[in-house]
Order: structure tokens, then C-alpha cells, then sequence
């Protein structure tokens, strides 16, 4: 049922691109930073100023990561080295942590302002499963996890919740790294072989795959089906309800 195989016992989400429309506000929100950075190096240094690309830079360096590790990803693919820095830089300090706190800054700032809209039909998704039954996690890079949930309406859909704040305490690699998806099964008391994961984020699909879950099930907002499948989605759709529509 609901696209899973019938041993399975919970569903894994990611947040932004599978239950929310935030992708593309967190794309816009590394542009930004991205270039003011950009820029400003290339007025320093006297270099061309080549900018982010919000399809393909976005895609390949930063879904689905923490957001320092996205930063350090993209900025590996310039060819720059910064320093880390530490958690408490300013927004924008030409640090690994400042630059990461400025599109923090920028994404909180545009959610304040337009709010977060939902993919209605993966919400009705999760509550037919959780009408069936089964248990339901979060599992987001996302520090602004609980905030989003609870500006979209839907904290009350989750039995649990693993994001940035508790894979930081937790001491949780990233995605691609399986260790969050593994923390929600765990948090669900169900094993990886009896879960599934969703997923639009190719970081986000390989981190599945790497889990050994039963299925993992990609969501194609932006065009590419292709490299879902080839990360280790089993099964891409471009909404969940697909997923009822054949129940």
C-alpha cells in the first residue's frame, strides 16, 4: 500500500521540496549570498565574477546538506578555501560559519515575510499513512525545522523530529552520510529495512540508499528524475499523492 511494500512500519520525510515549498526559497537565499560573496572577491582579487547557478550549483552542492556543509561543498568547487571560523561569526564574515549564518539570515527573513506554503497533496499523504497506521518522522538538515513545521500547520503529523539542532547535538553526519535517516528509524523504534524514505534531494536519496531502507522513494520538483534514480531513489514520482492515486 501507499507505494511501500507491506513490511513496511513508518515513513521518513525530508522538509523542504517533499513536504514544503521552501526549496526554491533556500535556493534564492544561497544565490544571494553566494554572489555577494562572489563579488565581492572578484572586485578584491580582480577575478571574472561567475555566479551561483540556483539549478545546477544548488542541486549538486548544497540540497539537502547542513548548511556548513553546503558552503564548504560549493565553495570547494570555486577552488576556495576559507577559514571555518566558529558558530558565532557575523552573517557574511568570509568564514565557512559566517557565510552559512548570512543565508540563514536571508532564508528566516524571506519566510517571515512571504510565510511557507505546503505541497497539499504529500500532506494528504501523510495523513493517509498515519490514518493506516504507520509512523511518520521528519528528517531535515534544517536548523529552522521546528519553525517551519510549526508556521506550516503541521508539527502534529510527526512522531518525531530529526533536523540540524539534533544532528548537531547528536554529533550526526549529514546527508549524503545515512546517520539522520538511521536517527529517525531509531527515534520510531523500527529498523531501516521496515522504513521508508522520501526524499527530492540527491544528497537526500544516496543517504537512503546508504541506510539500507526498504524503499526509497525520490520527489521530482525541478526536472531531474535521471539523477534521482541514478543517486538511489527506487521509485520517482512528482508529488506523493501519485502514490494514492493507484492505491
Amino acid at each position: 500500500m501507499f507505494g511501500v511494500p507491506d513490511s513496511v512500519q513508518a515513513c521518513l520525510f525530508d522538509l523542504d521540496g517533499v513536504l514544503t515549498r521552501t526549496a526554491a526559497v533556500h535556493a534564492a537565499a544561497w544565490r544571494q549570498m553566494f554572489d555577494e560573496f562572489l563579488r565581492a572577491r572578484a572586485d578584491r582579487t580582480g577575478e571574472p565574477f561567475v555566479p551561483f547557478d540556483p539549478a545546477r550549483d544548488y542541486s549538486d552542492y548544497v540540497d539537502g546538506r547542513p548548511r556548513e556543509d553546503g558552503t564548504r561543498s560549493f565553495l570547494a568547487s570555486r577552488g576556495i578555501d576559507l577559514p571555518e571560523g566558529a558558530p558565532g561569526d557575523p552573517p557574511g564574515t568570509p568564514t565557512v560559519h559566517g557565510l552559512s549564518e548570512r543565508k540563514n539570515e536571508l532564508v528566516l527573513h524571506r519566510m517571515a515575510e512571504d510565510g511557507v506554503e505546503v505541497f497539499e497533496g504529500s500532506v494528504e499523504y501523510v495523513r493517509a499513512v498515519r490514518g493506516a497506521g504507520l509512523r511518520t518522522a521528519v528528517v531535515s538538515s534544517s536548523a529552522n525545522t521546528a519553525q517551519v513545521l510549526d508556521a506550516a500547520g503541521l508539527a502534529d503529523l510527526f512522531d518525531a523530529r530529526v533536523d540540524g539542532l539534533v544532528a548537531g547535538r547528536l554529533g550526526l553526519a549529514g546527508k549524503p552520510a545515512p546517520d539522520t535517516y538511521l536517527a529517525g528509524a531509531k527515534a520510531l523504534g523500527v529498523l531501516p529495512e521496515r522504513a521508508a524514505v522520501f526524499e527530492d534531494a540527491l544528497a537526500g536519496v544516496a543517504a537512503g540508499r546508504a541506510g539500507g531502507f526498504a524503499v526509497v522513494i525520490g520527489v521530482d520538483r525541478v526536472g531531474h528524475r535521471r539523477e534521482l534514480l541514478e543517486h538511489g531513489a527506487d521509485l520517482v514520482v512528482d508529488d506523493l499523492v501519485e502514490l494514492l492515486e493507484h492505491e
